[in-house]
This record gives structure tokens, C-alpha cells and sequence, in this order.
């Protein structure tokens, strides 16, 4: 039975009688201090609801255990996940989502030069790109992103109230403006027609990129893009009701641009950062080539 342990709240007496204990041993109960490990438990506890906060509570065990670990902080991973167990403190998830594309029959695809192997040695290498919606009580909103997927970084992204091949052009035209790549640069998504219109196509081989489609019905062939979409609406999007398409975009600009770019560790990366990452091996660089 937990008694909270205020003086004068009861009279002592009958708190004595209903504990059972004599008086001498109410006293020293209530005088006690914490033991050394409660008091340390107490602030690893405060450290770790710190990163689960500034997750916004998606942040489970290995990534507050490697956000503590970065800090500077030397706990046992097994303690943290105790704690965590017993102040109910896990990572927010929801349903699943359903991504919907719709394929031009007519339009010729791409080959698919990556087949499903997304290895990157460099920025700039291999960019994906795709589009999903976001639901608001004004309607839809549509969402294309491209991503590099050396440092799983969002490079560029465009928000519209339909789904059309301007969409995605913009999404792509954002990505060269912040990268300005060399040639050669492998673009890699489905086979909607927003990627294989015309005037998409033409941009790509404007900036000499490569353009590579998934197979039809192979569901993994833009795992690593769909994989962002699903990061982005279980802990973003399927908590929040968005009134008007403007709330929401102002919402995912922050969640890309000031959160998952510059703060969200990834298992992938050391539970770095996209922009840490990238910081890292640039520093890496200059080292090896000094």
C-alpha cells in the first residue's frame, strides 16, 4: 500500500493502528532518506524522459539508450529499459499505412537499375522519391519527398492540394537546388505518372541523372522511401487532426526540416542524425585526404 507521506494529514495515532507499525517506527520511516541508487535512479529517469520528450514520445529504448550514450552518460541498457517498463515510458506507434500510386499503363518504365540494393557510398549517388497524402478537414493533401539515401537525408519535398506531375518536379527541383550534383546521379522510385511524364523526364535528363523504376508489384523495390512515410505518420501525422492544408504543411515542414533532418537518430546511421551524419563523414574526409 503506498501512504503518502505528508505530517498532519492523519492523525498519527490512527495511522499507526491501520499501518500496523509502532510510533518510533512511523517516525523513522518518515524521516528515512533515499538510498544512493533510488536518488540516481531518480535523475536517470529525469535524463531519459528529457529525449523521450524532445521526441515528442517517439523515441523508444535503443535510441533514448544511444541519445544517452552520445550524451556522455555511462548507464547499463538494461537499467534504462527497467525503468522505462515500470514508468510506462515506450515509444508512440499506430496502424499502418496504405501507400496508393497510380501507374500510367501506357507510359514506358524505366529499368530498375538499383533492384532492390540500396548501397551508397557518397552523397549523391542515389536519390528516391514518392508521394503520399495526408488527410484534413479541408481535403486531401499530397506529399513528394526525394531522399539520399546515403544519409536517409530529405534533400527536397513538395506539398499541393493535388496529385500531379508539378508535384513531384518541384520536390525534385528543391533536391538539386540544396545538393547542386554532378551528373550521374541514379533517381529511383515507382512507376506513377508523375515520374514518367514527359516533362519529368525531361528535367532528369536535363541534369544528366539516371532514372530507375521499381518493378511492377514488387513492393520493396522503395522500401527506403515508403519506410520514411511510415516514420512520418506514426509519429507525426496519425496524432494530430489537422484542420486546414496550411496547419498541416506548416507541421511536416517542421517535422522534416527541424526534426527528422537534424535531430531524428536512425539505427542505420549509428543513431546519428541525416545532418550529423553527413558532418561526420565530411569531417572523415577532410582528415583522410589531410
Amino acid at each position: 500500500m503506498f501512504i503518502k507521506r505528508h505530517r498532519g494529514q492523519y492523525p498519527l495515532g490512527l495511522m499507526c493502528d491501520v499501518l500496523e507499525v509502532s510510533r518510533s517506527g512511523y517516525h523513522k520511516w518518515l524521516n528515512r532518506k533515499l538510498s544512493y541508487r533510488a536518488i540516481e535512479n531518480q535523475k536517470i529517469l529525469e535524463i531519459i524522459l528529457s529525449y523521450y520528450n524532445k521526441s515528442k514520445g517517439t523515441y523508444g529504448l535503443p535510441r533514448i539508450y544511444a541519445a544517452i550514450r552520445k550524451a556522455g552518460y555511462k548507464v547499463n541498457k538494461k537499467r534504462i529499459s527497467r525503468l522505462m517498463k515500470i514508468h510506462n515510458i515506450r515509444a508512440k506507434t499506430k496502424k499502418k499505412f496504405k501507400v496508393t500510386t497510380k501507374q500510367d499503363t501506357k507510359a514506358l518504365a524505366s529499368s530498375n537499375l538499383l533492384k532492390g540494393k540500396f548501397n551508397s557510398t557518397a552523397v549523391n549517388q542515389i536519390w528516391t522519391s514518392d508521394i503520399t497524402y495526408i488527410w484534413t478537414t479541408e481535403g486531401w493533401l499530397y506529399l513528394a519527398v526525394v531522399m539520399d539515401i546515403y544519409s536517409r537525408k530529405i534533400v527536397g519535398w513538395s506539398m499541393d492540394n493535388c496529385l500531379s506531375k508539378e508535384l513531384a518536379i518541384r520536390a525534385l527541383i528543391m533536391a538539386i537546388i540544396n545538393r547542386n550534383p554532378d551528373k550521374g546521379v541514379v533517381f529511383h522510385s515507382d512507376r506513377g505518372s508523375q515520374y514518367t511524364s514527359k516533362s519529368f523526364r525531361e528535367l532528369l535528363n536535363l541534369f544528366e541523372m539516371e532514372q530507375s523504376m521499381s518493378s511492377t508489384g514488387n513492393c520493396y523495390d522503395n522500401a527506403i522511401t515508403e519506410s520514411f512515410f511510415h516514420t512520418l505518420k506514426t509519429e507525426l501525422i496519425y496524432w494530430e487532426k489537422y484542420r486546414t492544408r496550411e496547419q498541416a504543411k506548416t507541421s511536416i515542414f517542421e517535422y522534416i526540416e527541424i526534426y527528422y533532418n537534424r535531430k531524428r537518430s536512425h539505427s542505420s546511421l549509428g543513431y546519428l542524425s541525416p545532418v550529423e551524419f553527413e558532418i561526420m563523414k565530411g569531417n572523415e574526409l577532410i582528415k583522410n585526404v589531410a
